[in-house]
């Protein structure tokens, strides 16, 4: 293409955007914040709730008191729970977009958004602004270590929640909920990547999840899979366990474990207890 730069020139210029980047965040008062979140919940389990249609079949109160993060629309279970997430994320910023009043009203929940959702959901007591770099950037898929800094886009909320779980100290990990498959209804109305419902919602565990007049980008499972393995690979090699605790599913990149024997253990491994448990944002905590 005439006028396009070689490709060592794009990447340098990526590397020195993202730097630029790195070093005002630095400065910015959120980025204190999310450091007193590093190691928090050393030595503890932690769970990521997906929201598939599976985590319908499960037995969530078996999470009180336990280390969790929630996502998206995870509100809609909400009735029927006795806890709530001990974190709460989104990072679509159409789900943002279409879920702005109902995320700013949760108050059960430390949340924590990309710094490029603050017009939606802005900074205050119960709200943090997270670095998040958007796309597929040089070295995709990357995860961090630092989720202080920056954390990187993996193609679901999913590995948003892992790199800030991971930065927390939690170990072992285990998702649920995520059951990588979707359908399409021939009725939705599809802008390029963006699709509009126009009927109940049947890809996650509640029918107005994504239901008449949401919004939702086209999924692409494969990359989500993709991104998780590198995940739980990465994590590996840092001594970090990942497992997938999901009830059926597609997911098989990672190993996977069952549900209710996990919670069958104690949440508190008798060799390291968490010093802040039973903080205020130590578990997940009650309505």
């Amino acid at each position: 293409m005439p006028g396009a730069r070689p490709a060592g020139v794009r990447v340098r210029a990526a590397v020195q955007a993202l730097s630029r980047s790195a070093r005002r965040w630095a400065g910015c008062s959120d980025a204190g914040r999310l450091a007193a979140l590093g190691n928090r919940h050393a030595g503890r389990r932690g769970w990521i709730v997906a929201n598939g249609p599976s985590l319908a079949e499960m037995d969530l109160s078996l999470l009180e008191g336990e280390v969790t993060f929630g996502c998206n629309s995870i509100f809609l279970l909400y009735d029927r729970l006795s806890w709530q997430p001990t974190y709460y994320c989104v990072e679509d910023p159409l789900v943002a977009e279409d879920n702005a009043a109902a995320i700013r009203a949760l108050t059960g929940s430390l949340k924590l958004v990309p710094r490029d959702l603050r017009h939606l959901l802005p900074r205050d007591e119960r709200t943090i602004h997270v670095e998040f770099v958007r796309g597929e950037p040089p070295g995709f898929p990357r995860f961090s270590d630092r989720a202080d800094r920056v954390t990187w886009f993996g193609g679901t909320v999913v590995y948003f929640m892992l790199q800030l779980a991971a930065w927390m100290g939690l170990d072992p990990i285990y998702v649920i909920g995520a059951d990588m498959s979707y359908h399409v209804p021939s009725t939705a109305r599809i802008d390029g990547e963006v699709i509009t419902s126009t009927t109940n919602d049947v890809n996650h565990f509640h029918p107005s999840y994504f239901g008449p007049g949401k919004r939702w980008h086209k999924p692409y499972p494969e990359r989500m899979m993709r991104c998780l393995a590198h995940a739980g690979q990465h994590l590996s090699r840092r001594g970090v366990h990942l497992y997938n605790a999901t009830r059926g599913g597609l997911l098989e990149e990672l190993p996977r474990v069952r549900y209710e024997d996990v919670l069958a253990k104690s949440a508190f491994p008798d060799a390291v207890r968490n010093p802040s448990a039973g903080s205020e944002y130590g578990m997940s905590r009650q309505k």
